[in-house]
């Protein structure tokens, strides 16, 4: 078993936003497990949180920007990119601006950071998304495409081509997560000089300089961009290296432009939110394809994670057969709608039902084509979740359950005489005076048939 990881101590680092020109302070802090990566603006009341969920993603446009009822985080895919490339799951990002720090372009100064802080194991398990299948998005106007295929590792191949002479082709592999603190995180950022041209000339990058951006010169530089540049870099001299780009730079790696973007792929893929065992290949990558992939796949693990079906051994003794259950719940029959609970734990319980033609409501719930009434199975969730509910009390048989809530009923397939219905609760949250919220997923035939989030209380006998 693999354990989520998180920091050890927070951690501080300043700089400059690359389009907001303003100064951050950003904080690393220690998170619970489970928490993933969330933003938090500690300059807005009430410090709203952003978590780092592709769902959220705004635009694309020089960076990747998150929006979260109204409350912003600008270019985020370096800070991401550090974190997963340090093999950590759990961070909070405190800010006091809306954009990190640009620092010189790469995730260098944060894999440092993290380092610096400190990588602790949590107890809990690590959740991974296994690809068994090739999982595909293309941008029919560009041509970019990603491809993800199944692999024993995460692994990222970017492929990049902007159709200039002074870049040309470039590729860059990483083989395991591993490689990425020393072969991709000080690949830094670059953009092509007609890009910074438009850029500088609407007052869109502020925070930048010649030593967090290298820049391709795609093109003759006229006297008078030459004089803007020099203003915006705060620089006397500016000239073109013989590679191409602006001085006072030197390549990290002959293909750092690849490496760069594979960096961002990195950053751009944790916005799905799991660990991934999968080869990635993108061709021509950019935020926007990035992210519309990491959209889509999202999609595709919650669909899974939702119709996993669990796999129980129902001929194995009983945690609780009906006798147990009985001096348990109130329900008798025809109401007692669990015959076993198979499992239970302080924050799940699995229990059993056995339909049979001899079901009094098959006398009259469509007697022609039974049918089992999908409130019933809503009930029998319910009853499953009460055994848990009164299993924390001590004297569980001088306590009723009621319903609070009833919330996202889904019915998926229908229930027929001879099907044997399996009910899954998990908590939601802690159990707290008395009140039980919690996610009830009921399962027949290999298949999810019914779910809804429940809130029930329990109370005393009168």
């Amino acid at each position: 078993m693999v354990k989520q990881k998180t920091i050890q101590n927070e951690i501080s680092l300043t700089g400059v936003g690359l389009h907001t020109g303003k100064e951050v302070k950003m904080t690393f802090k220690p998170a619970p497990v489970n928490n993933g990566f969330t933003f938090v603006r500690v300059d807005l009341e009430g410090s709203p949180v952003i978590e780092a969920d592709a769902n959220y993603v705004v635009n694309t446009q020089r960076g990747t920007n998150l929006e979260k009822l109204g409350v912003k985080i600008q270019t985020s895919e370096h800070v991401l990119a550090a974190f997963v490339g340090c093999d950590v799951d759990n961070v909070i990002i405190e800010l006091n601006e809306s954009e990190p720090p640009i620092m010189d372009g790469s995730s260098k100064f944060f894999v440092e950071a993290i380092e610096k802080a400190g990588i602790v194991e949590q107890d809990a398990e690590r959740c991974y998304y296994v690809v068994k299948e090739v999982i595909s998005y293309t941008d029919e106007t560009t041509g970019s495409e990603i491809l993800l295929m199944p692999a024993d590792d995460y692994q990222v191949t970017t492929m990049v081509d902007f159709g200039t002479k002074v870049l040309g082709t470039q590729n860059a592999t990483m083989k395991n997560i591993g490689e990425f603190k020393t072969e991709i995180a000080d690949s830094r950022t670059f953009s092509f000089l007609h890009e910074l041209e438009t850029l500088l000339d609407n007052g869109l990058i502020k925070g930048g300089d010649l030593n967090n951006a290298i820049v391709y010169v795609d093109k003759d530089i006229s006297p008078k961009t030459m004089e803007n540049l020099k203003v915006a870099f705060n620089k006397e001299t500016l000239t073109v290296k013989p590679n191409g780009i602006l001085d006072n730079l030197t390549l990290h790696h002959p293909n750092e432009a690849a490496r760069h973007k594979l960096l961002d792929v990195v950053g751009d893929l944790a916005l799905v939110g799991v660990k991934i065992k999968g080869k990635v290949i993108a061709n021509k990558p950019g935020h926007f394809v990035n992210t519309q992939f990491a959209k889509k796949l999202s999609k595709i693990i919650k669909i899974e994670q939702r119709n996993q079906i669990p796999v129980y051994d129902l001929h194995a003794e009983p945690l609780m057969d009906i006798h147990k259950i009985m001096s348990i719940l109130p329900h008798r029959p025809p109401f007692l709608l669990v015959d076993r609970i198979i499992e239970m734990s302080d924050n799940h319980v699995v229990g059993l039902k056995n339909v049979t033609m001899n079901e009094d409501f098959f006398v009259g719930h469509f007697p022609g084509a039974p049918v089992m009434p999908g409130v019933l199975i809503v009930e029998a969730m319910a009853q499953t979740g009460g055994i848990l509910i009164l299993s924390s009390v001590p004297d569980p048989e001088n306590y009723l359950t009621y319903f609070m809530k009833i919330d996202n009923v889904k019915f998926k397939h229908k229930v027929l005489p001879g099907d044997t219905l399996t009910f899954k609760c998990d908590l939601i949250s802690p159990i707290r005076r008395g009140i039980c919220h919690m996610q009830a997923n009921a399962y027949a035939n290999g298949k999810l048939v019914a779910e809804a989030e429940l809130m029930a209380q329990i109370a005393k006998k009168q």
